[in-house]
């Protein structure tokens, strides 16, 4: 059974998962991410707004693949 804690995207325990996910309340994700996809920080908490958090779903939002 999961918990809610094991499915947050900034679980220290779970990093495979952590790295595929975008939290857009903590600053250096939102700088990495926006650079690694070559878009505003703004444009991109639009993206996982509209996507949800998953970084492959974020980047096929954004049209950056």
């Amino acid at each position: 059974l999961f918990t809610r804690e094991v499915l947050m995207a900034d679980n220290k325990t779970k990093k495979a998962d952590d790295r595929r996910r975008i939290d857009v309340h903590e600053t250096y994700e939102l700088g990495y991410w926006s650079r690694k996809f070559g878009v505003s920080r703004e444009q991109l908490a639009a993206a996982v707004q509209k996507a949800g958090p998953r970084a492959a779903d974020v980047e096929r939002e954004l049209g950056t693949s």
